[in-house]
């Protein structure tokens, strides 16, 4: 089944998009969440509470692009669960070491302009992420949006460890310059 028939049967609220959702989603929203969780039960536990929330969510939402509206949720729902957990009092895991990264170049969260700067950080920070090359958004994305590990990402792009390590930190010296020079250091 295709999405807009999917997000159609959501809208008709029929029980069936969220069987078609998991169907066709499932695993993809299992794989974001146990990036994060690193945790079976947990990740299956925020998988659920993705259709719930896309239940809830559609209608009014009528999303465009159905993978991307469902990985949103599920991120969302699985670092909100991380931080529960008290994560980073065990060691913090993959979210802890990828936030750890952005640190050295993303302003302190804790400071009184961070109310003000957000929407201007985010509106750099998108603009930087579409001007990168295809094979560096891929990989910035799939590390600092889906925390996925140097490891996997290596082992899907086809890349040494080494070699990922090192786009990574090119781009974050390449994006904290860039955030120097709007002012946003």
């Amino acid at each position: 089944m295709d999405d807009k028939q999917i997000v159609d049967l959501y809208w008709e609220r029929n029980e069936k998009a969220i069987t078609e959702t998991a169907a066709k989603y499932g695993g993809y929203c299992y794989s974001v969440a146990d990036n994060i969780l690193n945790n079976h039960a947990d990740a299956e536990e925020c998988v659920n509470d993705t259709y719930l929330s896309a239940w809830n969510s559609i209608p009014p939402h009528r999303p465009s692009v159905l993978s991307t509206f469902l990985g949103k949720i599920t991120r969302r729902i699985s670092i909100d669960k991380w931080r529960k957990s008290g994560a980073e009092k065990r060691g913090g895991g993959q979210p802890a070491v990828v936030l750890d990264e952005l640190s050295e170049c993303i302003p302190d969260k804790n400071s009184v302009e961070h109310a003000v700067d957000a929407q201007i950080l985010a509106n750099v920070i998108n603009s930087f992420v579409k001007g990168l090359s295809d094979k560096d958004r891929h990989v910035f994305l799939c590390r600092y949006f889906y925390l996925d590990s140097v490891e996997s990402i290596a082992a899907r792009f086809g890349y040494s460890q080494s070699k990922v390590k090192s786009m990574l930190y090119r781009t974050r010296q390449k994006l904290r310059t860039r955030l120097e020079k709007e002012g946003l250091e």
